[in-house]
């Protein structure tokens, strides 16, 4: 074995201890902005959204032949953004935007199962991550103001070549998504529960709710369905997406979170409402403890 190699398999050894258990941590920029699919099929139209006062623009284009990256993709980008911070808390020095793993370990991380298929489907969201195209204003410095970049810019994979089985990975993040895991206040701890959801809606409706309505002091966040549907990023008609929205606010599922429809009045379309469960009432049919954050469930496939 290569030195290189002895050198990748030590970080993998350092970090695997640490990728189950760990608290997750999502990138707080991309919580609310369209920046993944929501559907599991293919997905080759861009996206495009301004925000409503023209500050933030967001441009998402896939290569045809992967397809855009989709909300659950960024299950990587939030294991890679939580083995991270955990380095950063650990006061590392020189933390690299290269992560060395073995799949197996980054697949239990997410709550995945591990087996062949599972592996086959991890390089096909590689591809996706890296191939994405994403053009945005968003922290963006100097003149142009505008930041294009890959969520990942390069993955590898070392592989035995007697058994075939892999030895190794790596993935190198892009430098938009770095500065902003390790800046000040950049990420948001996230209920290891979220990987339990198996809605792209869903998955995105929780990033929503916990980037807004997570410290609103128990007040809940309050937002219309037109607004979010251009948030989203969906495709479809907006008639669809309200149909779908009434179907998980009905459901009640998401975790930490109550979600409250608002009906129309006046003329104007619905609004949803936002509320962490562990600040209802005991009392309330919706309130659910803090406490109950750590329970574990089985792992999935997607």
């Amino acid at each position: 074995m290569s030195l290189r190699k002895s050198q990748s398999q030590a970080q993998f050894d350092l970090f695997a201890p640490y990728i189950i258990d760990m608290a997750f941590r999502d990138q707080r920029e991309t919580m609310e902005r369209p920046f993944f699919s929501l559907a599991k099929r293919k997905r080759i139209k861009p996206i495009s959204y301004t925000s409503p006062d023209g500050s933030v623009f967001v441009e998402v284009h896939a290569v045809p032949e992967e397809g855009m990256a989709t909300i659950w993709d960024g299950d990587i980008l939030i294991w890679a953004a939580s083995v991270i911070t955990v380095m950063k808390d650990r006061k590392v020095n020189d933390i690299d935007r290269t992560l060395h793993f073995h799949p197996a370990d980054l697949l239990r991380g997410i709550h995945r199962s591990v087996g062949g298929e599972d592996y086959t489907r991890l390089r096909a969201a590689l591809n996706r991550l890296q191939s994405t195209a994403i053009r945005t204003n968003i922290r963006a410095k100097g003149k142009s103001k505008t930041r294009s970049f890959s969520w990942i810019e390069s993955w590898t994979e070392v592989v035995d070549e007697a058994t075939g089985h892999s030895r190794g990975m790596t993935l190198t993040i892009s430098d938009w998504l770095f500065e902003g895991i390790v800046m000040e206040g950049g990420v948001l701890a996230i209920d290891p529960d979220y990987f339990r959801l198996t809605g792209g809606r869903e998955r995105w409706l929780y990033r929503v709710a916990r980037k807004h309505a997570g410290g609103n002091d128990g007040g809940g966040f309050t937002i219309s369905l037109p607004t979010l549907f251009e948030k989203s990023g969906a495709e479809g008609s907006y008639r669809r997406f309200k149909f779908e929205l009434k179907k998980i606010v009905d459901g009640d599922d998401l975790p930490e979170y109550h979600l409250l429809w608002i009906d129309e009045n006046q003329g104007k379309e619905p609004a949803l409402m936002m509320v962490r469960r562990d600040k209802l009432t005991p009392d309330h049919p919706a309130y659910r403890s803090a406490a109950l954050r750590d329970k574990r469930f089985p792992q999935m496939a997607v």
